[in-house]
């Protein structure tokens, strides 16, 4: 049996590329150079690390959906600060709108 891909799958996996697209800019534009390339590494490597241990659906870590949605909602907080680090308050704020709208979207859609 093969799981249905929804609307709501597409636009969290389109997010979740702009998150890690978010903090490689915000990794080589917000720092000096070396220190630059390292941001533009680690910053999205944790945030992958984090979302694979504990996000992802197949989760090696599993917590509570509470604990989840909160690690989730910090990855997409870290993302919305580095926006406004950059001074693109609205691409920020237009950016937390989405996310979090399709988290709730993708929490409403695992409890059914």
């Amino acid at each position: 049996m093969v799981p249905r891909v929804t609307a709501v799958d597409v636009v969290r996996l389109l997010v979740e590329i702009f998150a890690v697209f978010s903090l490689v800019l915000w990794g080589a534009v917000s720092w000096v150079f070396p220190w630059s390339i390292v941001a533009a590494i680690v910053a999205p490597l944790l945030a992958i690390v984090v979302w694979g241990l504990f996000v992802s659906p197949k989760a090696v870590i599993r917590t509570h959906p509470f604990v989840r949605a909160l690690i989730e909602l910090l990855v997409f907080v870290a993302v919305t600060v580095a926006w406004w680090d950059m001074g693109q308050v609205w691409i920020g704020i237009a950016f937390a709108v989405v996310a979090v709208a399709t988290g709730v979207a993708n929490g409403l859609q695992r409890m059914r």
